[in-house]
């Protein structure tokens, strides 16, 4: 009813709310009016605005599966499909879990790739009798699903597992990469110390105690002390990370899953100078963003870049291994501003 049909001499009915209807009627006209004045005066704030709000997090991820060589890949993806493309490489224990945070940070602008390894986060857990968990087999199933996403070039993130599977595939394909950013990923003996010594004795004779002795990698005190050691304020780790993780690794046999993966590391130090004369050679623009508190992946690792890379850009961290998760507010724009510079098509 509007305030026209309403007498002078008598109150209108009320609404369910108990507001006169002349009144409601009224009022509703005139916030129209207002939303309109703004809209015709405010058009290109508002679009800013938005735009903002996308720079800021508010990208759609897509959750895709596509099969490799028999094997499905699960991957995340997000932003343009016509924006350089930044391939984002997982380490243990985790997934693409582990970038979705950086997604939402940089999906307005790029488009990111991020799969899950076999065995991890939400693709395929073949049988280790039939399907070999190695290194070289996942930057095969990798270096398939960009085949298949018709992926010609792109930039490269790596972290700890992601640098082995990285280091395969850029040696291989030095005219697919546009730049490379590393965090906690090795390339150097240097970079592995102490912690890595019980699976130094692994390599040393494959022997099944020094098998059994790698359990503790697996259990949950230890997936939590990944996300926590090193880190000054706890508050911003967010428990459901560890918890996330903890379940895919007490998978009924995904336990042998990452001892086979323990002893295959040690297939990755060969690769070492082939990697480094890659850098030597080709130059790709690389970003180092590492969390000098990581007891995994120590800064010892990260300063040998400079010798190959004179012009990397480098940053330590006041964190631990998975630096993106309590610092992502200081990553991201170092992130951002190195792809803005650096990266092409």
């Amino acid at each position: 009813m509007s305030s026209n049909s309403a007498s002078a001499d008598r109150t209108p009915p009320a609404r369910d709310d108990g507001e006169p209807a002349s009144r409601r009627d009224i009022l509703s006209r005139g916030a129209v009016a207002a939303v309109a004045a703004i809209a015709a005066t405010s058009a290109p704030a508002m679009a800013q605005t938005a735009t903002s709000a996308a720079a800021n997090g508010a990208i759609v991820t897509h959750y895709r599966t596509k099969e490799v060589d028999g094997v499905k890949i699960f991957y995340r993806e997000a932003g343009p499909a016509d924006a350089p493309v930044v391939l984002l490489l997982h380490g243990f224990p985790t997934s693409s879990h582990m970038f979705r945070n950086l997604i939402s940070a940089l999906g307005d602008r790029y488009h990111l790739i991020a799969p899950d390894y076999p065995g991890y986060g939400q693709s395929d857990m073949p049988d280790r009798a039939k399907f070999a968990y190695t290194f070289d087999r996942f930057a095969e199933l990798v270096d398939g699903l960009l085949g298949q996403l018709g992926v010609a070039r792109y930039a490269m993130y790596i972290m700890d597992y992601g640098a082995p599977v990285g280091w395969r595939l850029a040696p291989q394909h030095p005219e697919s990469i546009s730049g490379l950013i590393v965090q906690n990923g090795n390339a150097y003996d240097e970079g592995l110390k102490e912690f890595w010594n019980p699976i130094k004795a692994y390599w040393s004779d494959h022997s099944e105690a020094h098998r059994k002795a790698l359990y503790v990698l697996v259990a949950p005190e230890t997936t939590k002390f990944q996300y926590t050691d090193g880190v000054a304020d706890l508050s911003r780790i967010s428990p459901d990370n560890w918890v996330h993780d903890q379940a895919l690794l007490d998978r009924p046999g995904n336990a042998e899953i990452q001892m086979d993966l323990f002893y295959d590391y040690r297939t990755n130090l060969p690769l070492y100078p082939a990697v480094q004369a890659y850098f030597r050679e080709r130059r790709p623009p690389t970003l180092i963003v590492w969390g000098k508190n990581d007891k995994i992946f120590p800064a010892d690792g990260a300063y040998p870049y400079k010798r190959d890379l004179p012009d990397v850009e480098f940053h330590l961290l006041d964190t631990g291994h998975f630096a993106l998760e309590d610092k992502l507010d200081v990553m991201a724009p170092l992130i951002r501003g190195f792809l803005d510079r650096k990266v092409t098509r």
